[in-house]
């Protein structure tokens, strides 16, 4: 009877954590590990490529949705739209570079007035120079 139903050492204690809350982490370093080993990407995995992949990803998605935020901002909405995210990826370059054969669905197109289609300037910018007397 002695011990039963009781915590056995430090070892039993101890609570299991994630390894995604280990690093500080919202995206799942388990499930991207899974993903990376059942890709066959490699043979092998290590134990740093997924919590840095999932590091990565977890920026990139901050970064849009950030952005996606301000643009929603913009256009007086409190709820982010698929137009919102294409509005702000499209504004940045590095992230339209990386995304650039992406179709984001119900995103449509970037506002866009070719030169040759806005109207003529009529009224001339120099005026005839005043005499001062």
């Amino acid at each position: 009877m002695a011990g039963r139903g009781k915590a056995i050492g430090a070892a039993a204690a101890k609570k299991s954590s994630s390894r995604s809350s280990k690093v500080g982490l919202q995206f799942l370093v388990g499930r991207i590990a899974r993903f990376l080993k059942t890709g066959k990407y490699a043979e092998r995995v290590g134990a740093g490529a997924p919590v840095y992949l999932a590091a990565v990803l977890e920026y990139l998605a901050a970064e849009a949705l950030e952005l996606a935020r301000n643009a929603a901002r913009d256009n007086k909405k409190t709820r982010i739209v698929p137009r919102h995210i294409q509005l702000a990826v499209r504004n940045v370059e590095e992230l339209s570079k990386l995304l650039e054969t992406v179709t984001i669905a119900n995103g449509g197109v970037m506002p866009n007035i070719h030169n040759l289609l806005l109207p003529k300037k009529t009224g001339s910018s120099k005026s005839a120079p005043a005499d001062d007397e």
